[in-house]
């Protein structure tokens, strides 16, 4: 399943010798052992809608980034934007995720909140206002 969706992307590279051309993120997956937990983790938590074998729909400015979720161990950091860090790590704990990090800020750079799912994989948050990162 995740070979045909990769496969199904089409990626540009730079000419030879030219400038590297910035590079979109066109997908990604989390891992776990239980697909229907993390399924209904994320759809609870965050809105995010799965499909047939894990597959996710998530709203990226106004339009959506493929993804998937997976059953081997590795692990990826990804960092959701939110309006409210300690709104958000509230859901997740009632949805069965762990806070690592309440929300903290980095003067003049941003809000975050550190979390891990249900399969323990490391996540954050950022709080946003007006669809940008807040900044303290």
């Amino acid at each position: 399943m995740i070979g045909a969706l990769l496969s199904a992307l089409v990626l540009s590279a730079a000419p030879s010798g030219g400038p590297v051309m910035p590079a979109p993120i066109v997908f990604f997956d989390i891992a776990g052992p239980d697909l229907a937990r993390q399924s209904a983790f994320y759809r609870d938590v965050f809105g995010w809608e799965s499909g047939p074998g894990g597959t996710l729909s998530v709203p990226v400015t106004g339009t959506t980034l493929s993804g998937a979720l997976r059953q081997d161990p590795a692990a990826k950091v990804l960092y959701l934007g939110v309006d409210d860090v300690t709104a958000s790590l509230a859901r997740v704990t009632d949805h069965g995720g762990k806070v690592v990090q309440p929300r903290f800020e980095v003067k003049g750079v941003v809000i975050l909140g550190l979390f891990t799912d249900p399969a323990g994989n490391p996540m954050g948050l950022v709080e946003m206002q007006g669809g940008k990162p807040k900044i303290p």
